[in-house]
């Protein structure tokens, strides 16, 4: 397959991408003969020439090409495409690796988003380093993993991603003409023949299990190596002696998150703390194992301190060859010790390690810090701090940050259901079936009476429905977790679409009948209580709903057992299918804004978790600047944001991204903390009022389109591929909450999916246009410079605009005008589509406006570069999506193997688009 020509430092990216492409080319005429290569590469070049000059005899050259394809044709052309994506995507993580090692090789200046330019923008600001060590005392860093389904590849497909990329940047090391480099193009080869054997999409829908399963694959290959590895390096760049808490960890919601997912039970919440349990345990025991290996010291060279010698005589070893080496001897100990913790508390001891006999099990990671600690001074003390600085300080680190649980698992669910439940147990336990019919004030009396008493509601004589069983086995569960593994297993409860302070009172009840809240005169709560605010009007009511609950001397006094620290959740995802992306972006920013002023007001500290998605329709962006944006006082050293879908994949799969990643995240939270950032005081009163205004015309645009439309659900059903992403196995939830055709019922993540898959993206950009024009009808020029104004000085703007910029750049009113001929009624498709053309048109020229950019992508030269690389790929799945559709919807062939080609589409159409959902 053939490509472009690149120019300065992206020819390296380049020749990987063509050398992958031809690699592929020789895979698909070896595999499905030369007619199908030639075939792709015809469709490929008439799609580049409709795109380049918009010759509509290449349209219709190309739909004719596409029409003619039987099902067997079809899906070997999808296929090829698609797996060109995922090549190319392969391609540029080694690339994004390739010029970080050259920056750190040449010495060039630090790059905003890493650890090296926070600590040179705080020394700038004279920013003490005593400062900056206290501030990780307090701090935490906490990416938040979910099952939430929008990663379509297999995990067969990406260990294989994986494979090519090892052997890639092998192919960088090799020297030219080498045989080396022959036996590396032997193993790239047979990997993209095994990718082009393998099946591209499951055969039936993942179990939690499945889900659970695929989350632990990112410790394995990423978390449990970079995450030791990023402390250390902080440490070294703070200066010699310096040791910081254990401030970044990572959470999941996978085996937790039951909001609408019927397959989430207590039973699967039990297994994912085991199965956690149990590869933590695994990675400990081999770490041991090595160290073992390694610290051959012998007492006839070393100082041995009788707090070693203690360690080591408690050892089951006693083969007279290590009777002189006892650091090898503690090991042996310490590895029984762990082996006899995995017995415990995964039921299993992680083959191949056997215990060599008899041990006491830890009781608590402490204990196995404390051991090791004995290792560790006894060589610092004898001159070996060198030896200490190796493998013994990450595995101390590691387990400090993961503990023997190692990832915190919340728990979901929806505030509805917790009325239910409690609506029950109130029932039943009084006989008063009145609790619905009460008041929001009446509700908050009544719960807070309840949490004042010790008195049990639950009783074990009785029986209750289901729905209710299943809400008491969980937290009874998590109770017994809490006994197991530490608090830190189970810390946080999270209420989604929380409406008022009643909500977190139910859960609170709830918490106190499974002993997770005890009352009395010094009242404790065993876990975060956190409310989820997710729709426009919920963001706008959640400081009035977080002072209500301040001022009630029961909470607070709840909250100073939880350090007085309080956690929020806001909701990106829901909020902008409510109200669009302008209007949920200033909505978030206002939320925070009244939280920080609420919070501050009563004394608490806040602790935001930013509900985030891939795709800008579901807040997505680079992470750096989103934290960057954030409001005055809203980060203060705690953050915590979802890593949701196909996103996991791309930020975490490879351990060297997966740095990158995170150290993102701990430079943007510093940063934001420690310096002064936005806009000034003389600035906000007028970007404010701006900004309300511009959200107020977005609004009712976007509101009006998909809310007041008649026949909008219509188009939306039929010009999109949202039937058939509902029928695509990857994830284990539901696609809508409820059995309904209505949006408000929609999950957010298929809702934003497939317009991403259409090219229309509307939940990307839509109503920016309007609102700019309508607000440039007076005043045009002075407006305009305070737009542009807005843009310069302002972070919170700016990143909401370069947003724009990246959406747009993905969106193409070319194709989605093929998915929009895919409506019957052509009335309905003309008036529909054509208000959604004009937008277009308008925010197009009203980010130029603002920008002063002459293209799209002007300043983001590497997304720039790949798209360019990309599109001509993209495009051709998008024709061969709609043609497919077509037939698939008028049965024209076997249904079964249409619906799998077209979900192969869906599949090439996401990778190549990567932050897709």
């Amino acid at each position: 397959m053939k490509r472009t020509t690149a120019k300065g430092e992206d020819v390296a990216l380049h020749e990987d991408i063509r050398f992958l492409g031809r690699l592929l080319g020789d895979t698909i005429r070896e595999q499905a003969g030369e007619r199908i290569f030639t075939l792709v590469e015809n469709i490929r070049r008439t799609a580049i020439q409709y795109r380049r000059d918009h010759d509509m005899g290449s349209l219709r050259t190309l739909e004719k090409t596409i029409a003619a394809l039987d099902q067997e044709q079809a899906t070997h052309v999808v296929r090829a495409f698609s797996y060109f994506h995922h090549l190319a995507n392969v391609a540029e993580d080694v690339h994004q690796n390739r010029r970080r090692r050259a920056r750190q090789l040449t010495a060039q200046l630090p790059k905003p988003g890493t650890i090296a330019f926070a600590l040179q923008r705080l020394r700038a600001a004279q920013v003490p380093t005593r400062k900056m060590v206290s501030f990780f005392e307090r701090a935490r860093v906490e990416p938040v993993l979910t099952a939430h389904p929008t990663e379509v590849q297999r995990k067969s497909i990406l260990e294989r991603h994986r494979a090519i990329a090892a052997y890639l940047a092998a192919r960088d090391r090799g020297g030219a003409g080498s045989a080396q480099l022959d036996e590396i193009e032997r193993d790239l080869r047979r990997e993209i023949l095994i990718l082009w054997k393998t099946s591209e999409v499951r055969a039936v829908k993942p179990t939690v299990a499945d889900e659970i399963e695929n989350g632990l694959t990112y410790f394995r290959s990423t978390f449990l190596k970079v995450i030791p590895k990023l402390y250390a390096d902080l440490e070294t760049a703070l200066g010699r002696g310096v040791h910081i808490g254990a401030f970044l960890r990572v959470a999941s919601w996978i085996g937790g998150d039951r909001d609408g997912n019927p397959h989430v039970t207590h039973e699967v919440t039990g297994h994912a703390l085991q199965r956690q349990a149990a590869l933590i345990l695994e990675h400990y025991l081999g770490e041991v194992h090595l160290l073992g290996s390694e610290l051959s010291l012998s007492s006839r060279y070393v100082d041995v301190p009788p707090e070693l010698v203690k360690l080591a005589a408690l050892s089951p070893d006693r083969a007279v060859t290590r009777e002189q080496e006892p650091f090898r001897r503690a090991l042996t100990g310490i590895y029984a010790r762990l082996a006899a913790t995995a017995r415990t508390l995964s039921g299993e001891t992680p083959a191949p390690h056997a215990a060599l006999g008899p041990a006491e099990p830890y009781a608590t990671p402490a204990e196995l810090i404390a051991d090791l600690d004995v290792i560790g001074l006894s060589l610092s003390n004898d001159g070996a701090e060198l030896v200490a600085d190796g493998r013994l300080r990450r595995l101390r680190r590691a387990v400090e940050v993961f503990g023997f649980h190692l990832s915190s698992l919340d728990l979901r669910q929806h505030s509805a259901v917790h009325a239910r439940v409690v609506r029950e147990i109130l029932a039943r336990a009084t006989g008063r079936d009145s609790y619905e019919s009460l008041g929001e004030s009446e509700r908050q009396q009544l719960l807070l009476r309840e949490l004042g008493t010790s008195r049990p509601l639950v009783s074990p004589h009785l029986t209750y429905s289901d729905e209710t069983t299943e809400a008491l086995r969980t937290l009874d569960v998590a109770a017994g977790l809490h006994q197991r593994f530490g608090a830190r297993a189970v810390p946080n409860y999270v209420i989604s679409m929380t409406a008022g302070p009643s909500d977190v009172f139910e859960v609170a009840l709830l918490l106190k009948e499974a002993g997770l809240l005890v009352p009395g005169q010094e009242p404790r709560l065993g876990v975060n209580i956190i409310p989820l605010f997710e729709t426009i009007e919920d963001l706008r009511a959640c400081g009035g709903i977080m002072d209500q609950l301040f001022s009630s001397p029961a909470y607070r006094q709840l909250l100073e057992s939880r350090d007085d620290i309080q956690e929020v959740m806001l909701g990106y995802s829901d909020s902008n299918k409510d109200g669009g992306f302008l209007t949920s972006n200033w909505e978030l920013y206002k939320a925070e804004m009244s939280l920080v002023d609420v919070f501050e007001k009563h004394g608490v500290g806040i602790r935001l978790f930013h509900g985030r998605g891939g795709t800008v329709g579901r807040g997505g962006g680079p992470s750096y600047y989103a934290v960057r944006a954030q409001p005055r006082g809203s980060v203060n050293g705690q953050l915590r944001l979802t890593e949701q879908g196909e996103v996991i994949a791309s930020k975490y799969a490879d351990p060297v991204v997966g740095y990158r990643n995170l150290e993102a995240l701990v430079a943007a939270t510093m940063e934001a903390t420690l310096l002064d950032g936005g806009s000034s005081e003389s600035d906000r009163a007028a970007f404010y009022q701006t900004m309300e205004e511009l959200s107020g015309h977005a609004f009712r645009e976007y509101r009006h389109l998909v809310y007041e439309t008649p026949g909008f659900i219509g188009y939306f059903r039929e010009a999109t591929p949202i039937n058939e992403i509902s029928h695509l196995n990857i994830g284990s939830r539901p696609s809508s909450r409820k059995s309904s055709d209505r949006i408000e019922d929609l999950r957010a993540i298929p809702w934003v999916f497939s317009w991403g898959q259409c090219r229309q993206a509307i939940p990307g950009w839509y109503g920016f246009g309007t609102a700019v024009n309508r607000y440039l009808e007076k005043e045009r020029p002075r407006r305009v410079a305070l737009l542009r104004a807005m843009y310069a000085r302002w972070p919170f703007f700016r990143t909401l605009v370069d947003k724009l910029d990246m959406v747009l750049a993905k969106t193409d009113m070319g194709i989605a005008s093929r998915y929009a001929g895919l409506v019957s009624d052509k009335k309905l498709r003309n008036a529909i589509f054509g208000r959604i053309h004009a937008e277009h048109e308008a925010t197009r020229k009203a980010f130029f406006a603002i920008s002063g950019a002459k293209t799209l992508l002007q300043d983001n030269r590497s997304l720039a570069y790949s798209l360019r690389n990309r599109i001509p790929y993209i495009d051709p799945l998008n024709h061969l999506q709609v043609d497919l559709l077509r037939r698939l919807r008028s049965n024209d062939g076997n249904s079964d193997e249409l619906r799998r080609a077209v979900h192969l589409t869906i599949n090439g159409v996401a990778a190549g688009l990567r932050n897709s959902g």
